[in-house]
């Protein structure tokens, strides 16, 4: 029977996160900024005490902070958000290095020193950046300097952003093998709806304490971001699920409540991890890796391949899209067009296109490796 602190039971989640000792922390833009000023300090300092306390109890803390476009509006004389990349990307070259002096001279409070990452979402999809970005962050957590991590919007093209800081968030957590996520930011967890708002039928939104997995989102509706940020409970929603399904426990909470939320977790919606983590090779795979297409397979090899974690072979696929190459990610289909899985191809797209449908024994050695091997592949 779980215990109750502060309105919120208790449960395993909680206590893991609360004991959590590497913990990744998004920070979201309405948090340190405003419209008028940029970066707000007295909520940053305020962030930054809660931080330091959840350092000094123990715990290695990795900070994920939105804010570089929203630190940069007020500064250019900007009255609102930038739409066109070009004006985005100028505010965030303002911001960025507005918003990284003021995480370096709040922690300075402390004698931290602060260490700035920028990462764009290649960084995260190919293999070889993927590795630099782990040891850069694994090297300034043994020097026990304080990473800020945070997409690099000044380079980050529509074509290879994240998407948002929370998504970026997940990555990392996985990427440095953190033991629990806090995602903060101007929302107090999870709800059933917009809390704003009452539904047609007079009914309010209902707070989820615990997301213990897909079936406790039935009927949720999630929207998207504010003024300041792009995300919205939407991807922070998105990014929880996909922590949570790497075998990451995440708790969602507002940034004012920073100091319960990295004290005892008594706060905000707490998500669930799977029982077992996926292993680094995995993870690529499904969440970070980009697709470079797709192969479409017959009922059989979906039963084989998805179903029962068999290796792709030649006979089973229908269809090839996509100019990849050999060790690229592509996308398994169903003769529905639905995708099912996610792979790492042994040859490339020409090269299978003369494979398809035919069987093992009939192909040259050379061609007698799976499509993709079982090791080398998720389901979705």
């Amino acid at each position: 029977m779980s215990e109750t602190t502060a309105g919120v039971s208790m449960t395993e989640a909680r206590r893991v996160i609360a004991d959590a000792r590497s913990i990744v922390v998004k920070i979201g833009s309405s948090a340190v900024t405003d419209m008028a000023s940029g970066i707000d300090h007295s909520r940053l300092d305020a962030l930054v005490d809660a931080l330091e306390a959840r350092m000094r109890a123990g715990s290695d803390v990795i900070v994920v902070s939105s804010g570089a476009v929203g630190a940069g509006i007020a500064p250019l004389g900007l009255k609102k958000r930038p739409r066109d990349l070009a004006t985005k990307q100028a505010a965030a070259s303002v911001g960025q290095l507005r918003l990284a002096h003021a995480w370096g001279t709040s922690f300075a409070r402390y004698d931290r020193v602060v260490g700035q990452v920028l990462l764009t979402a290649d960084d995260i999809s190919n293999r070889s950046h993927h590795a630099n970005a782990q040891r850069t962050l694994d090297r300034l957590r043994l020097l026990h300097a304080v990473a800020v991590v945070n997409e690099n919007d000044t380079v980050a093209t529509n074509e290879i952003r994240f998407g948002d800081n929370d998504r970026l968030a997940a990555l990392v957590a996985h990427l440095v093998h953190a033991d629990a996520l806090v995602l903060l930011s101007d929302v107090d967890g999870l709800y059933d709806g917009d809390p704003r708002r009452t539904g047609p039928d007079g009914r309010r939104a209902q707070f989820i304490e615990q997301v213990d997995g897909p079936d406790d989102l039935d009927g949720v509706v999630a929207g998207t971001g504010g003024s300041l940020g792009t995300g919205g409970m939407a991807s922070k929603l998105a990014a929880a699920r996909l922590a949570a399904d790497s075998g990451v426990p995440v708790l969602l909470a507002a940034a004012g409540d920073a100091a319960q939320a990295l004290d005892g977790a008594t706060v905000g919606t707490a998500f669930a991890a799977r029982p077992t983590r996926l292993s680094a090779r995995r993870f690529w795979v499904r969440h970070a890796a980009e697709s470079h297409g797709s192969l479409t397979l017959d009922d059989g090899a979906v039963a084989a391949v998805c179903g029962r974690r068999r290796s792709l072979l030649p006979a089973g696929v229908t269809a090839v899209s996509g100019d990849f190459s050999h060790g690229d990610v592509v996308e398994l289909l169903d003769p529905a067009g639905t995708v099912r899985g996610r792979g790492v191809v042994s040859y490339d797209a020409d090269v299978v296109a003369t494979m398809i449908g035919r069987s093992t024994a009939d192909l040259p050695g050379e061609l007698r490796r799976p499509i993709i091997h079982a090791d080398d592949l998720v389901t979705a």
